[in-house]
């Protein structure tokens, strides 16, 4: 059963804004997905040669690609080749309208294409120039290739992410891509938008997505000048105390405990009831290892149904790790309508919402490869004659 999308009066504060998106993959196309779900006019411009090859990583449906549907959706695509003057010339009749671009090139790429920002800025005062790289514009690794893997173990993130004396383990989602990257872009145009509305001057962002990563670490890495050397999986937060961490069910499932006030380890302990138990939650060394290991032995005692049944309705700060298969149906998202479905591949819908209005619009889906170049360049007012002529000399496809 089709499940509408809900959308609310959030989806209408990037109105009227206009975004020219040259990335592709992951890290750009989500930084603009989260400003296309705020109501920002997104063109997809892609090289006429296949473009954004993530459209064609399987699983497909209906022969798009399930990942690209999910961060592509809301917008518009164009296929342009940059390389080409005549390429290059049709980019910057767009520039004269639009009011973000957003590249994730290594560093140098523009300005060999004949699109240097620092150039753009000149001739485009109002533009906000986007540039998403691994470790930023300027700096030793500049031109240096790189994934989310190599960010997140540069920037140290991968390296607390493990047990203690055990190696770290491949995040199970792209935490440079996402938050390191997307976000921070997301986040850094808005912020320029804002600006550019008071002062009129655009501005060239520099996101750094090992940076970025690196910035979520701020907390560890400050705690560590000041003299805490915790070793990863030993910390209050990454899993060193018995209140704040994941046990094991009978049926191989888990349990994800972070009881760590007082009144949550007590209300948790109470309704295990193990009075015995009062008082060592935050209990560390050997000390806090025979509280998880006794905790752990009750976990495991039950399947997680059962755990969900005793703890459900219990403030403690307790809650099951759920699976990806399970997460449409968790009655939490369920009640906030997080899922729809859109292209037949299952979305989730923006977490930036109103709290004070319902429904707006339905989202359209992905666009096809160049789905509406004609219509942009006609929008510009070329002629079909001259569109004609750029497809023959692979301008567009």
């Amino acid at each position: 059963m089709r499940v509408e999308p809900p959308t609310d009066t959030a989806s209408t504060f990037l109105k009227g804004v206009r975004v020219l998106d040259l990335s592709r993959l992951l890290p750009g196309p989500f930084a603009s997905l989260l400003l296309a779900d705020m109501g920002a006019e997104v063109l997809k411009i892609e090289d006429p040669r296949g473009g954004d090859y993530a459209r064609y990583y399987p699983p497909l449906v209906d022969g798009v690609g399930a990942f690209y549907a999910s961060v592509n959706r809301g917008k518009r695509s164009m296929t342009l080749d940059l390389k080409q003057e005549a390429g290059r010339e049709v980019l910057e009749r767009l520039l004269d309208d639009a009011d973000v671009l957003l590249e994730s090139f290594r560093p140098g790429v523009m300005a060999r294409l004949g699109l240097d920002p620092q150039g753009l800025r000149e001739r485009f005062p109002g533009l906000v120039i986007c540039s998403v790289s691994g470790f930023g514009q300027s700096g030793p690794a500049r031109e240096r290739a790189g994934h989310d893997l190599n960010f997140v173990a540069r920037a140290g993130l991968l390296d607390q992410n493990a047990r203690a004396d055990e190696a770290p383990v491949v995040p199970g989602y792209q935490v440079a891509d996402l938050a390191g990257g997307a976000l921070y872009a997301a986040l850094g145009i808005c912020g320029a938008l804002f600006a550019r509305s008071r002062s009129g001057e655009g501005a060239w962002l520099d996101i750094s997505m090992s940076e970025g990563a690196l910035s979520l670490m701020a907390p560890a890495i400050a705690m560590r000048a000041a003299g805490e050397a915790m070793a990863p999986g030993a910390g209050m937060l990454s899993g060193g105390l018995p209140c704040y961490r994941v046990y094991a069910t009978a049926d191989g499932r888990h349990m994800a405990v972070a009881a760590l006030e007082p009144k949550f380890w007590e209300a948790l302990v109470g309704a295990l009831s193990r009075p015995e138990l009062s008082g060592r939650g935050m209990l560390s060394g050997e000390d806090g290892e025979e509280v998880a290991a006794e905790l752990a032995a009750i976990f495991q005692s039950q399947p997680q149904a059962h755990w969900e049944r005793v703890l459900g309705e219990v403030d403690c700060c307790v809650e099951p790790v759920r699976d990806l298969g399970e997460l449409v149906d968790d009655a939490i998202f369920q009640a906030r309508e997080v899922f729809f479905e859109l292209q037949g591949v299952r979305q989730v819908r923006s977490p930036v919402r109103s709290a004070e209005s319902g429904r707006a619009s339905e989202l359209c889906p992905a666009p096809a490869h160049g789905a509406h170049t004609d219509e942009v360049l006609r929008g510009l007012g070329l002629e079909e004659q001259t569109i004609a002529e750029l497809r023959q000399q692979g301008v567009i496809a």
